[in-house]
């Protein structure tokens, strides 16, 4: 499951976009961080491996109600013609 991992301080909260075992604990041992997300930036800034995130989709991970919204909102990365 890709879902969001809370670090920081109290009242403070910053998570990581992380690749879990859907039965462990919120922050339980990940498998890898693909992204992170700070909601305390105006507007909240998103760091997303959209390769990697496609990658883990594609070997069935699913991904939470909150990372499906901020995956559908962040801005796609225009791919350069080189």
């Amino acid at each position: 499951m890709i879902r969001l991992a809370r670090v920081g301080a109290r009242k403070q909260p910053h998570y990581r976009i992380v690749v879990i075992e859907k039965d462990r604990a919120r922050n339980g041992r990940s498998i890898e961080v693909v992204g992170t997300y700070n909601p305390r930036t105006n507007p909240a800034s998103v760091d997303l491996k959209r390769d990697r995130i496609d990658y883990w989709t594609s070997k069935g991970a699913q991904l939470s109600d909150r990372v499906g919204k901020l995956l559908a909102n962040a801005p796609v990365e225009a791919a350069s013609a080189a």
